[in-house]
């Protein structure tokens, strides 16, 4: 991948954020939905966009009808969903450090979850049934963590507050990580594996059948990162199999549909892509849009710009 320069400022900055009550710095015009739709004329005018949080893809596909665009700024920490989007000379940021906290946090609570048993709990509460049973415990665990970047730099700091041993894996190796190239050979070492890692050409389909069928038997698969690092038919099989168990923010196809096997297979614990969608998000992600906004109008460098090579 090749690095993104940073755009020219334009002489007129017109900003669309979700937010109509952010505080524009001195010479940028502030849109927001409160101004009405994205008529042909306001989309015209935009060149600092912010796509809603969670929006849909038709949402983030007004980039493309953008024609003085210059900064695409996700609040997402994904980004592979808006490169289609985005043309030679608009800068490309995500949303990186906005998330790394809350999306940490619920990977240790499906860790601990999947372990212990809760979702068979609560089922045994809707039914008043009492049933006591010895599970896994996290305690003395092996744990993968696979990418190690923000979120999983602030998921290993995290469980050190845990009785665990936790080996992170990353791509390139650095800051003590192991290379992901030999997960395969060490994956059936751990107890747990918590997927954080960005989806990639390289990261598409990664766990497969060979390598769930590599992991430890009663080992448990924690995804919080991307659904289709997972092939999900693969999982299916092992989970119906009984050998391993999941806990999964994420899935593939994402909603996932009601009459999908996923949700009726044993040993699994889903929630719907929630994350980073807490309490933390929204102070989190204003302060970085209004920071981004005031480097961009003083023509200073930006944040989390993401290295990328247009297509063609």
């Amino acid at each position: 991948m090749t690095a993104t320069s940073p755009a020219a400022v334009p002489d007129d900055v017109v900003a669309w954020v979700q937010w109509p009550d952010l505080e524009p710095p001195p010479g940028v015009t502030l849109l927001s939905p409160s101004d009405g739709p994205l008529t042909p004329d306001l989309l015209d005018r935009v060149t600092f966009f912010v796509p809603i949080y969670m929006g849909s893809r038709e949402s983030l596909a007004l980039a493309a009808r953008m024609p003085r665009l210059r900064v695409l700024q996700l609040t997402t920490a994904g980004y592979e969903g808006a490169l289609e989007f985005v043309r030679p000379g608009v800068t490309l940021c995500n949303a990186r450090g906005v998330h790394d906290a809350s999306t940490a946090e619920l990977a240790v609570g499906l860790a601990v979850a999947g372990r212990r048993g809760f979702a068979g709990f609560a089922q045994n509460q809707q039914s008043g049934s009492w049933r006591h049973e010895t599970r896994p415990s996290l305690t003395d665990a092996r744990i993968a963590v696979v990418g190690y970047g923000s979120i999983g730099k602030t998921l290993h700091r995290m469980l050190t507050g845990f009785e665990v041993t936790v080996v992170p894996f990353s791509r390139s190796g650095r800051d003590g990580a192991e290379k992901v190239e030999r997960l395969p050979d060490l994956i059936g070492e751990f107890d747990v594996v918590i997927l954080v890692l960005p989806l990639t050409a390289e990261s598409t389909g990664m766990f497969d059948s060979d390598l769930l069928g590599r992991m430890k038997d009663g080992a448990l698969l924690v995804n919080v990162a991307r659904g289709g690092i997972v092939d999900t038919d693969a999982l299916v099989a092992e989970l119906t199999a009984g050998r391993v168990h999941a806990a999964l923010d994420v899935t593939d196809p994402e909603p996932l549909p009601a009459d999908h096997p996923l949700w009726h297979a044993p040993n699994v614990l889903i929630t719907p892509h929630v994350g980073g969608d807490t309490s933390a998000f929204e102070p989190r992600a204003r302060r970085l849009v209004q920071e981004q906004l005031r480097r961009y109008s003083r023509g200073e460098p930006l944040e989390n710009v993401i290295e990328w090579t247009p297509p063609g």
